[in-house]
């Protein structure tokens, strides 16, 4: 059989490193349809599997730091990434061998601090929290936690209802002192009808974009989904302004056309176009 010839890349490669869902709605499995879904190719780096569904996670299979760095290592070799988004890294140790693969790697980073599943379940152990700080973020060009990740990382309370506008811009500009590039502060977990995502930038004002909230139980994925969202978007060559405001209706028209599948927390329509 002929070999098929080599071409130069015609489509972002987004190199993800991450747990497994499942379920599918989440993890590398919702990462790598939004990768393909916003004109991506994904390549993995799997950092454990997971038992769980729409109800929760059951179990999690930690995946051997030596082979994490081998999928690393082998995927940028051969097919190279023009950008990397990392999820589920559960312990200061996969933390530490990420970062290590990493090294000479200069593509765009979002970092998504994966640290409780949507159903409760602890998906970053109490001690990594420092390795993420220390080791991680300060490489990242986008972070992008929730408002419960925020306050750990932060180490306390932000108010993120309408009668305070203020905190989640002063917490974005704190995230940013922790050492990424940029910080997208997602408001999703916060109060009143009006979502509001911060989006703080070394050399520009913070902006804030709003949406209207949906009242759906099919969320699960949203921020696995977001993130690999703008990473694809930085790998297209988009500035992360652009990029996080495609990947935010992205991820809006995800939910609105969410398969209603499952008796927890549903997953996404992945398959809509960006």
């Amino acid at each position: 059989m002929t070999p098929a010839p080599r071409t130069t890349h015609l489509v972002p490669r987004v190199l993800i490193i991450a747990g497994s869902d499942s379920g599918a709605g989440a993890g590398i499995q919702g990462d790598l349809k939004t990768v393909m879904a916003l004109g991506g190719y994904g390549t993995t780096a799997i950092t454990a599997l997971t038992a769980q569904n729409t109800r929760g996670v059951f179990g999690i299979h930690p995946v051997p730091e030596e082979f994490i760095r081998q999928q690393i290592r082998v995927v940028l070799e051969d097919i190279g990434t023009d950008a990397v988004k990392t999820g589920m890294l559960h312990s200061a140790s996969v933390i530490e061998a990420v970062v290590s693969a990493l090294a000479e790697n200069t593509a765009p980073l979002v970092v998504d601090p994966v640290m409780v599943a949507k159903g409760g379940a602890p998906l970053l152990e109490a001690e990594a929290v420092a390795a993420l700080k220390a080791l991680l973020i300060p490489r990242a060009s986008v972070l992008t936690p929730n408002l419960p990740e925020a306050e750990l990382l932060l180490g306390r309370k932000i108010a993120s209802g309408g009668d305070h506008p203020h905190d989640m811009l002063r917490a974005a500009e704190d995230l940013l002192a922790l050492g990424s590039a940029s910080v997208l502060l997602k408001g999703g977990h916060g109060e009143g009808e009006i979502l509001r995502d911060v989006l703080a930038t070394r050399h520009l004002p913070p902006v804030t974009f709003t949406s209207m909230r949906i009242d759906t139980p099919h969320t699960h994925g949203t921020g696995c989904t977001l993130a690999s969202a703008i990473a694809t978007g930085l790998a297209a060559g988009l500035p992360v302004m652009e990029a996080t405001a495609r990947a935010r209706d992205y991820v809006r028209q995800a939910i609105l056309n969410a398969p209603g599948i499952g008796h927890g927390h549903g997953p996404l329509g992945h398959g809509v176009k960006g």
